[in-house]
This record gives structure tokens, sequence and C-alpha cells, in this order.
């Protein structure tokens, strides 16, 4: 397999959110819980205001995994030079180094715009994702208990941060 990665377009949006639909639809693995179209896609990790980057990495034309970095906004306030990440990887493909490539992007990204520290919040029923974020150096900082999905089950979601600094 050969990665590679680069910016997300607009052009990517249908394919991105057929590849977080996917996850969204098994469950257990993503704060989302509603379907993505093309343009809400494009509208939340593709071009929002608040966009630090949005990298994808394929294998030759095929969409693996995208990893997003966010400027905090009025829904997530956090201190001054901080900002916060979500990866997403195709069902199936996890491991094979997608997530490395797509880390490697991110911290160029945030290091060009002079982030200190990066958030991951993650569902605590999310033992790959938890796995993955302590593999890449994420160290735990807090916990949001029973924070409730749409059908009221109360889900804890554990807060990771990487400091840029190390």
């Amino acid at each position: 397999m050969t990665l590679s990665t680069r910016r997300a377009t607009a052009d990517d949006a249908a394919a991105m959110a057929a590849l977080i639909n996917e996850i969204i639809a098994i469950g257990g693995t993503t704060a989302y819980e509603e379907p993505f179209t093309p343009e809400s896609m494009d509208r939340e990790f593709i071009s929002p205001p608040y966009l630090l980057s949005c990298t994808i990495v394929e294998d030759e034309d095929r969409l693996l995994g995208f990893q997003v970095l966010l400027w905090p906004n009025a829904e997530e306030p956090f201190p001054d030079g901080w900002a916060y990440i979500g990866t997403y990887a195709r069902v199936g493909h996890t491991g094979g180094g997608i997530g490395r490539a797509l880390f490697a992007e991110t911290v160029r990204a945030a290091r060009a715009a002079d982030i200190k520290t990066i958030d991951a919040t993650i569902r605590a029923d999310n033992a790959g994702g938890l796995a993955f974020y302590s593999r890449m150096g994420f160290i735990d900082y807090d916990r949001r208990v029973g924070v409730p999905l749409k059908d009221g089950t109360p889900v804890d979601r554990v807060r990771k941060r990487f400091d840029l600094s190390r």
C-alpha cells in the first residue's frame, strides 16, 4: 500500500461523507450521530471559517481517511494556542500507517499556525480511537462524564492533549 496525503477540497466531500457515514452507521466510535451530505461535509470539515487544516490520505485514488484540525469555536472554548482534532479512517482499514501519515501533516499545520496544544476528545467506548491518540503521544487530561447521545444514553468523553512544545 502506497499512502499519499493532501489537503482536502470540495471535490472530496462526497467520498469523505460516505466514509464517515459508514462509521456513524456502525456506531460507537464517533460523537457524530447524524449522516453527512457532501454539502454538510464541506461546511463542517473542508471549508469552515475555523479550519486550520483538513488532510486526506489515499492509496492510489481511494480515500482511506481524513483528519481535521480546527480552531476553537463558541461550542468548544479552549485556552489561547489550542486547537482540536478529529480523525476518521475507512472501516476495515485502520492501522497500516493511515493515522500516522495524517498526524504528521496535521502537526506541520499546527506548528505553522503557532498552535501549542492539540485536544482530542474521544468517546470513552472508542477503544481504537483512544489507543490511536495514545500512540501518537496524546495524554489524558480531563473526562466529561455522561455526555448523552441523541437517544439519551450517557457516554463519557476522554479528553487527551498533545503538547507541540515536546
